[in-house]
């Protein structure tokens, strides 16, 4: 027993020991990391509900820092070190104790948002813009409570924001433009990520995201064009996905005038049908027609309205529908004419 108390009361002992504590409480951390990712996490993983996917991942990833945080604090009151909220220790505490708990509140909501969007269908506009947003909120607010807890009066400093903000807002007129053409582009659902859009400049394309500057979208050679969210929120623009995907497809034709046109209608038709049922990206469903419109030079002109899932589709679609109309057409002997020019030529009598 005598043994055991001068242990303790030995200097080199009791110097030793809070190192011993705060060297604990990191292994503690790592285990109960390891306990969590093994049997809470993967049993979390199995519900259909993922928020407490998002919330136990994020408690997993910061456990060890707070057990070190947790261990550090006993070993400084070992040490005979107060922590006080006024002195730098405990300030320091307490800022890293803050800001993790901010760093885990800003990944948990911008995920959480993505899911609500997901589940929602289409009914929350989630891009990059969005998610630095809603990071940048809480990390904003996570700052004024640490400025709070160290007894920083923030009402100055809120003043002083005020008036600094005039300045830069008249300095990054350009770059406040596009974010709030952004905000406004997002908020309003004209165009949404994924969809395919055309610009009246000619760009078009699937849109990739919607960041602070620009909205990028992936063009169909594969190449990425980068649009100013100004332009694109002022610009006159077709969406191609709004109000649904499924697009009509329309193809020109035009036949010879000695032509039958209800044989011509019957056998367009039925080259429609078995395109849209036999082409992927055909709406089966739809029930192609046509509409005579031009007495032409020399043919009679009349449109095909097919039907296609989305927008890409519609290239498949005419390519294989012009193969099989000009078989069949061979096949029916309905001509498709070529461009005739008569020519008059008056003789001079001189």
């Amino acid at each position: 027993m005598q043994n055991f108390q001068s242990i303790i009361e030995n200097p080199t002992f009791k110097a030793v020991l809070p190192l011993l504590v705060i060297a604990l409480s990191l292994l503690l951390g790592v285990i109960l990391r390891f306990l969590v990712s093994k049997y809470l996490l993967a049993w979390v993983k199995r519900t259909r509900i993922k928020w407490d996917d998002v919330l136990i991942e994020n408690l997993r990833r910061w456990l060890p820092f707070w057990a070190f945080i947790i261990g550090l604090y006993i070993a400084l009151d070992m040490w005979g070190i107060a922590v006080t909220q006024t002195n730098f220790m405990g300030k320091l505490l307490i800022t890293a104790v803050i800001l993790t708990i901010t760093v885990a509140a800003a990944n948990i909501f911008s995920t959480a948002l993505s899911l609500l969007a997901e589940k929602e269908e289409g009914a929350l506009a989630i891009s990059s813009l969005t998610k630095n947003i809603t990071r940048m909120v809480i990390f904003l607010i996570g700052s004024l409570i640490i400025l709070r807890s160290l007894g920083i009066s923030i009402t100055p400093i809120l003043g002083t924001l005020g008036v600094g903000g005039i300045a830069v807002a008249l300095a990054l007129q350009e770059t406040l433009t596009n974010i709030f053409s952004g905000i406004y582009v997002t908020i309003a659902k004209h165009v949404r990520i994924g969809d395919f859009i055309k610009l009246e400049s000619g760009e078009e394309g699937y849109v990739v995201d919607i960041g602070w500057r620009a909205t990028k979208v992936r063009m169909l050679p594969n190449n990425i064009v980068i649009i100013p969210n100004s332009k694109l929120g002022q610009s006159v623009l077709t969406n191609y996905y709004m109000p649904e995907t499924e697009m009509s497809v329309l193809i020109q034709v035009g036949v010879h005038y000695e032509s039958d046109l209800k044989k011509v209608e019957r056998v367009t038709i039925e080259v429609g049908e078995e395109t849209l049922k036999e082409i992927q990206g055909g709406v089966i469903e739809f029930k192609p027609f046509i509409r005579y419109h031009t007495f032409d030079d020399f043919s009679i002109n009349f449109s095909v309205i097919l039907r296609c899932k989305e927008f890409v589709d519609n290239y498949l679609i005419k390519h294989e529908f012009i193969k099989r109309l000009h078989a069949r057409y061979n096949k029916e002997n309905i001509i498709i004419p070529f461009p005739i020019t008569d020519v008059y030529m008056k003789e001079n009598k001189t």
